[in-house]
């Protein structure tokens, strides 16, 4: 296993050797394992994901400003406990293990929970839980992959860890799809089989992913350790945001994300512009895994080669391309292929471009503000998408987003951080 060997004082990395040894570019076996629980709670979480559109929409009959609505607390409520989560894994030398098991652990049991609910309050209550569940384990479980990881292979450890993801993401869906044409009661099977799945992720969670480090990693030889490294409080948690590159990474990462439609608007679209089937309605993000599986572990090595920065900024270029596809009613396949490729350029490239610029003993919740400033925006990115497109029409709300994305990838790379990040 490998640790970053980052001190708190400066927020920099300091590294024991002048090279890495013969096995530095090897994944660690933490992230593999976390990868494999990631992939079972993806094929959960998907399997839901997939239909939930069709059934809020289709089944219960919601307006897109209701759907937005849902879709908004369904993305964006985690951001309210992403700070806590970070926070709580931090404390005690790092509990990132098992403050990861309460999430998952919680997500799990909102599954079957959707099969007693048919109103939009309980409906919108059991989705808080669920995305409640999801931002306790986001910052513990992609610090275990940073602390687990040598910092200059930490783009590849998070493109193999969200290749693994998504390869979940991948086969969700196509359960989703096989549930509904088998079985009477479609919705329903889909939602039991996936509470069952969940629970599997979170057994191999508990027996498979090996506890956090205690304490802090010990300096490389020759180098003075940090006089004061920073104490897991809250305080300094949040002063994190007192470093410049952390502070402009979570402007940066809020900015892009006013401006990201959310998957299931995406395919509420194509399925609108393109007159896709109910039935097949499930199959469209398998195109979007796809792409981001194949895409995720070269990304993320291309990044710790020509910068972290640098390629987040490219995914997003790759989400304007989609935009645009779609108002130009191309081709689905291509919508849906950079779709996927947005996501490989900047999902786990983010989380190893801020994983850089905080301390180990603050991991958990520096990665947590990062990802908290994204989520609160896509929380906002969709409730307005909705009212927009029920005030508007699609293409009106396509269009402004799509602008809006132009304004602030522009305003990102004024604000970007430094060249190296």
């Amino acid at each position: 296993m490998y640790v970053a060997d980052s001190r708190g004082g400066a927020g920099t990395e300091v590294r024991g050797a002048s090279r890495p040894g013969p096995r530095a570019t090897a994944v660690a076996p933490t992230v593999l394992v976390l990868g494999t629980v990631s992939l079972i709670t993806d094929v959960s979480s998907e399997m839901v994901t997939a239909v939930l559109p069709l059934y809020l929409v289709a089944g219960l009959g919601l307006s897109p400003l209701g759907f937005g609505l849902l879709d908004g607390v369904y993305n964006g409520f985690s951001a309210l406990v992403r700070l806590v989560g970070g926070h709580l894994a931090d404390r005690g030398g790092g509990r990132h293990k098992a403050v990861a098991a309460v999430g998952y652990g919680l997500s799990a049991v909102c599954k079957p929970a959707l099969l007693l609910v048919h109103s939009l309050p309980l409906i919108g209550a059991v989705l808080a839980a669920d995305r409640t569940g999801k931002g306790l384990r986001t910052a513990p479980r992609d610090a275990l992959i940073s602390l687990s990881s040598a910092p200059e292979t930490r783009g590849r450890a998070f493109g193999v860890h969200r290749a693994m993801d998504t390869a979940g993401a991948l086969l969700g869906p196509l359960v989703a799809f096989l549930i509904l044409r088998q079985a009477a009661e479609g919705y329903d099977a889909v939602f039991t089989v996936s509470s069952c799945v969940a629970a599997l992720g979170v057994l191999v969670l508990l027996l498979f992913v090996p506890g956090s480090r205690g304490g802090v990693p010990a300096p490389a030889p020759g180098v003075p350790a940090s006089a004061d490294p920073p104490r897991p409080t809250l305080r300094a948690s949040l002063a994190l945001l007192r470093r410049r590159d952390v502070r402009r990474l979570t402007v940066c990462a809020t900015l892009l994300g006013l401006s990201t439609v959310s998957d299931s608007f995406v395919y509420l679209l194509l399925q609108h512009r393109l007159g896709v089937p109910d039935r097949w309605f499930a199959l469209l993000p398998l195109g979007t895994a796809a792409a981001f599986l194949l895409l995720a572990m070269p990304l993320g090595r291309l990044a710790d080669r020509m910068g972290r920065w640098r390629m987040f900024l490219a995914g997003h270029v790759a989400l304007l391309a989609a935009y645009g596809l779609l108002l130009a009613h191309g081709p689905a396949y291509a919508v849906l292929l950079l779709h996927g490729a947005f996501y490989a350029a900047t999902d786990g490239v983010l989380m190893a471009a801020a994983s850089t610029a905080v301390p180990d003993e603050l991991r958990g919740a520096g990665l947590a503000l990062v990802q908290t400033g994204q989520a609160t925006a896509r929380f906002a990115a969709s409730l307005a998408f909705g009212a927009a497109w029920t005030a508007w029409g699609d293409r009106t709300a396509l269009t402004t987003a799509a602008l809006a994305l132009t304004v602030c990838a522009v305003c990102a790379v004024y604000l970007r951080p430094a060249p190296s990040k």
